[in-house]
């Protein structure tokens, strides 16, 4: 039996890692990647958090095993993430109405998600932000969901929809599974406010969805608490949902793979009926989890001094990606093309879209080595004070004809 003929034939790179190929075999010493969504320093470094190596040197004094985790992880863990998530005196916490597994990374967390709800009988229909990460329609249809979209932002490209994200919402079918983003949308950068969390809300309760929150970049957009105010929106009595959490980005985690997939039902024993069948996805997955990562995220978040100091860390990368976004929309407004660009300061996390055409991205790369996704969603992050004038130049120069 020889493999299938699509095996055979090439694949597509990958949208986003991808382009980190092609950036590592680019020779031009000035290329700038502002393609995957890593926070680097002033120097273009990926740096490591002072108190994740701090926590990695008290975990190595008193390592004395490296057998497997439970299915679902330690429970230590799971806890901490969901103190971070929703508070430790929230109602959700409070009632043991969640549960919460650890998974390898962000991504991890949403197949879990997608196999858990496969497996269980959930309406196959998934909807998505228009646009989205890239990954989510590939990893919901390999899963076994059908792909539909949601408007998101504006004719622009600028400013939330939520007009039409809403009565996109309304036309979903009873039960149908919905893919929200819980702070600094990727790859817009366009967050709802607390309002529009209870709009959403509303509909979601109307229609009886399954929301799914992508909760990738807590501390990146407001701070940990505020980048959280989603759940006020979401945390009524009855309404059930699912938060898939990542470590990659707040604590610079980005190769140890650390996440987790919290399940939030009507009430304690819907929540531990459902534990034992997201176990059952784990296991047919990838088993159990590996544990270095969230042992150090785990130190961290139970350590009180140890937490102060990483708040602070994490702080600082967020006001740094604030300058960033106060930079770049001077810059533009100075020196760039012609543009609305004033509403990019006041959005959040790592991300902007710059809205350019394919044509546009590929000169960026081609011509000034600078690499973009899809659409000119750039890393705002990865901006360094000699790129900065670099990209406003090259995006005048693609966007002049």
């Amino acid at each position: 039996m020889a493999l299938p003929s699509r095996a055979l034939s090439p694949a597509p790179p990958d949208p986003i890692l991808g382009l980190s190929e092609a950036v590592r075999s680019d020779p031009r010493p000035w290329k700038l990647d502002l393609s995957i969504g890593v926070y680097v320093d002033e120097s273009g470094a990926v740096p490591v958090m002072g108190t994740v190596l701090e926590a990695e040197r008290r975990l190595a004094e008193r390592c004395d095993s490296k057998g497997y985790l439970p299915i679902d992880g330690r429970p230590a863990y799971g806890t901490a993430i969901r103190d971070l998530l929703v508070g430790p005196g929230h109602e959700i916490a409070r009632s043991s109405r969640s549960v919460t597994v650890q998974t390898p990374g962000g991504t991890g967390a949403l197949r879990v998600a997608a196999d858990f709800l496969v497996q269980a009988g959930a309406n196959r229909t998934v909807w998505l932000s228009e646009p989205t990460w890239p990954n989510h329609p590939q990893l919901f249809s390999l899963a076994g969901f059908e792909v539909r979209s949601y408007p998101y932002l504006d004719d622009a490209g600028r400013r939330l929809d939520l007009d039409r994200l809403l009565g996109a919402l309304r036309s979903a079918g009873r039960g149908d599974v919905v893919v929200l983003h819980g702070a600094c949308h990727n790859p817009s950068g366009v967050d709802p406010d607390a309002g529009a969390w209870r709009s959403i809300a509303d509909v979601v309760e109307e229609r009886s969805l399954l929301p799914i929150v992508d909760f990738a970049y807590q501390g990146f957009g407001r701070g940990i608490r505020e980048d959280a105010e989603w759940v006020d929106g979401l945390a009524r009595p009855g309404l059930e949902f699912l938060v898939c959490s990542s470590c990659s980005k707040n604590f610079t985690l980005y190769n140890e793979r650390v996440g987790a997939l919290t399940l939030v039902a009507a009430d304690a024993a819907r929540a531990a009926a459902a534990l034992g069948h997201l176990k059952i996805a784990i296991r047919a997955n990838y088993s159990n989890p590996p544990a270095h990562g969230a042992d150090v995220v785990e130190s961290i978040l139970r350590d009180p001094p140890l937490r102060g100091r990483w708040e602070g860390e994490l702080a600082a990368m967020r006001g740094r990606i604030r300058d960033n976004r106060a930079a770049l929309v001077d810059a533009l407004g100075s020196a760039g093309p012609a543009g609305d660009w004033e509403p990019l300061r006041s959005q959040r996390g790592m991300f902007a879209l710059l809205g350019l055409n394919g044509g546009q991205v590929a000169r960026l790369r081609d011509e000034f080595a600078i690499y973009a996704v899809a659409g000119g969603r750039i890393n705002v992050a990865g901006l360094t004070p000699s790129g900065l004038p670099r990209l406003v130049e090259a995006l005048r120069a693609v966007t002049a004809d």
